[in-house]
């Protein structure tokens, strides 16, 4: 019987495999949903845990308590840096307004951005495409750092008289998302650095007496009819530090009750839950203390589910 090989592991869904640009991510679309508000958020991974819950799905344990592994994040609240407006060109968004917000910026964001002292006042526009309300973290109400990140969130259906109060208030996490909802996750996952195709796409290794290379794909080789090595061959190069998203995470538990999380010694790697936080159903990608961004399910499912847990 012959042996079988398998030439091209791995899915070609994302290509180029390379290093993402920054260690935290960036949200490239967003859904459509009802109403004028924020249609995201951010927070830092702190672990996983299990937990107990009453299973009310249509699955073989409807009814019975079951124990599922859960994700804790902790989502200090977000601070407005200002409001962009946006319209549509041939060459894609164009960035015509920015207003500042009204609130005193923290010192920590001069590690971050270079502030300007001189107030600018600029007026709302009268047509735009597109409104983001630029944030930055708080990582100082958590035990990780002090330096912010800052990024830009998408407000649904904005109109010039609904974004005034965007830029006078902290934004919390149960002002976005509430429990028994899915969510989409983006994170930077965890960083394996320069891998051979093997661990990379999970080819067999060939036999003791194969030519050439044993680690590698068993095949007659690649095609050169364009005088290079085509990607669709399996072979060596950067494994992890990716940006991926992950869709309809199932959002367990909001809550501010940190004393029902905190071991007495603090989560392994990561320290002593401070702020709000949120548990999400599964893992998720990316490492202890790494930003994560968090958003409207994009492939919404038609209902949410809402968890009966057990104390």
């Amino acid at each position: 019987m012959a042996k079988r090989s398998n030439p091209r592991h791995g899915s070609m869904q994302f290509w180029p495999r390379k290093r993402a640009a920054r260690i935290y991510p960036r949200t490239r679309s967003w859904p459509k949903v009802d109403g004028t508000r924020l249609i995201g958020f951010a927070g830092y991974k702190a672990g996983m845990t299990q937990i107990q819950l009453r299973d009310n799905t249509g699955s073989t344990t409807k009814g019975q308590v079951i124990t599922i592994p859960v994700t804790i994040i902790e989502c200090p609240p977000l601070k407005p840096l200002s409001l962009r407006f946006y319209q549509k060109t041939l060459d894609g968004l164009k960035l015509i307004s920015e207003i500042p917000t009204p609130m005193q910026i923290d010192k920590e964001l001069s590690r971050k951005l270079t502030l300007s002292k001189k107030k600018s006042e600029k007026t709302m526009p009268e047509k735009f495409d597109r409104a983001t309300l630029q944030v930055y973290t708080q990582p100082k109400l958590t035990s990780l750092k002090k330096k912010p990140e800052v990024f830009e969130i998408e407000i649904s259906n904005a109109s010039q008289s609904s974004l005034k109060g965007f830029l006078e208030k902290e934004i919390k996490i149960s002002d976005t998302f509430k429990p028994g909802q899915f969510v989409d996750i983006s994170a930077v996952t965890k960083g394996k650095g320069f891998q051979g195709p093997v661990k990379r796409f999970g080819v067999n290794l060939r036999q003791k007496k194969s030519e050439k290379v044993k680690r590698g794909p068993a095949s007659l080789g690649p095609w050169r009819g364009q005088q290079h090595t085509m990607f669709r061959i399996a072979h060596a190069g950067q494994m992890g530090f990716h940006t991926r998203t992950e869709y309809n995470k199932l959002l367990l538990k909001i809550s501010s009750d940190i004393e029902s999380i905190n071991p007495s010694s603090g989560l392994q790697n990561y320290g002593l839950i401070k702020s709000d936080f949120i548990l999400l159903k599964g893992s998720i990608g990316g490492v202890r203390k790494r930003l994560i961004r968090i958003r409207e399910p994009i492939r919404s499912k038609s209902k949410s589910i809402v968890p009966e847990l057990i104390q």
